[in-house]
């Protein structure tokens, strides 16, 4: 089993970008732009490297290789966006990968590229990519390419060496579970091995509603792997497990000036076999809350007010600096209920509500992956 946070370690260390791995500050698939730029990149080293896995980095400065992070990034629809704009599609897989130096809410992104063998291409226009294009890698850059020869395997012993080098060991699992206790221990911490092989660490801030228990602000991590597999700093999540299986439900607060309730969003369940292997299932439980269009009518436009107002610098009554905290959450509840152009005045209104507030900012992200996951389902 593969240690994730090892294996960046040795990819960075091994060379700069090449034809096997690429590394980015971050990505943005919430637009058109950020899109087309990941698919052309999965589309190359797929290509590229037709009989080994490939690699994309994202949390790490270009120049020296600083790591930053990014934020968690829960989107386990991914592959259907690859499915969705490639032509023999990679099997592509994001984990979050927790390094001891960054905050509890930044990650390094690992993206795992798994190819078919076969040439992978757009199937339709995007952006400014043309359907039908093929990429490739010509070192550190994915370029459109004609391919009339055969591809050469010249990666295969490399990436082998370093995921060989990467493998997990028991000093390893131990000193990842000493580090989760230890650094949640006020956030009721919590361990248990399955299979006598998988350990799995979680915390969070534990409150209980008739006779149920719930978590916030919780982290939940696979540490053989050193994956990250929850993460979340306001929505409650319920936890039940028993020898085969680790099940988590989250759940979204959401609702119009006083009134809110919490709805079930996902249930995923991780499922240990006997062989030392493990699956992830994803299950979306969503379903939209309607509400009497007029009052959603006057919420949006009163939305549109403020952030004109935040565009042009004026200030904001007390009114409006409440109605400010619940624009992501009613601007996402307008969305859901087809007011379709409020996904554009949501997203319009990210730079100002970041430069207004670390917590408005956070409210905004935590909406959008609510956003994100109801979309690509």
């Amino acid at each position: 089993m593969i240690n994730k946070r090892l294996l960046i370690k040795h990819l960075l260390a091994h060379n700069d970008e090449n034809s096997f791995y690429d590394k980015k500050r971050k990505i943005d698939i919430s637009q058109k732009e950020g899109k087309a730029k990941f698919l052309k990149h999965v589309c190359a080293l797929s290509n590229s490297n037709p009989k080994n896995n490939s690699y994309i980095v994202i949390g790490v400065e270009d120049e020296d290789n600083r790591i930053d992070g990014v934020d968690f990034f829960d989107d386990s629809k991914i592959q259907n966006l690859i499915n969705a704009y490639l032509t023999h599609p990679p099997i592509v897989q994001y984990e979050n990968i927790p390094f001891p130096h960054l905050p509890d809410n930044k990650v390094v992104g690992l993206v795992t590229i798994r190819p078919t063998g076969k040439i992978t291409s757009l199937r339709k226009n995007i952006w400014k990519y043309y359907g039908g294009s093929v990429f490739f890698r010509d070192g550190s850059t994915s370029m459109p390419k004609v391919f009339d020869i055969e591809i050469k395997d010249v990666n295969s012993k490399i990436v082998e060496a370093i995921e060989n080098n990467a493998q997990n060991n028991i000093e390893h699992t131990l000193n990842g579970v000493f580090d989760f206790m230890n650094a949640r221990q006020n956030f009721n911490a919590q361990y248990k091995v399955f299979k006598e092989y998988f350990v799995v660490c979680w915390a969070g801030q534990k409150k209980m509603v008739k006779n149920d228990a719930f978590f916030s602000r919780v982290d939940i991590e696979l540490i053989n792997e050193q994956v990250r597999l929850f993460f979340s700093a306001l929505d409650e999540v319920s936890i039940e497990f028993d020898e085969d299986s680790f099940k988590i439900i989250e759940y979204v607060n959401l609702g119009l000036q006083k009134a809110f309730k919490y709805y079930p969003l996902e249930e995923t369940i991780i499922r240990f076999g006997d062989n030392a292997t493990y699956n992830i299932d994803t299950k979306l439980l969503f379903e939209a809350p309607q509400f009497d269009k007029r009052v959603l009518h006057h919420i949006y436009n009163a939305n549109n007010i403020i952030v004109e107002k935040l565009k042009k610098g004026l200030s904001l009554t007390k009114a409006e600096e409440i109605d400010l905290k619940n624009l992501p959450v009613t601007y996402l509840i307008c969305y859901l209920n087809l007011f379709h152009e409020a996904i554009d005045k949501f997203h319009e209104a990210k730079p100002y509500l970041k430069n207004y507030s670390e917590e408005l900012y956070i409210l905004y992200k935590e909406a959008a992956r609510v956003l994100r996951k109801v979309k690509y389902s």
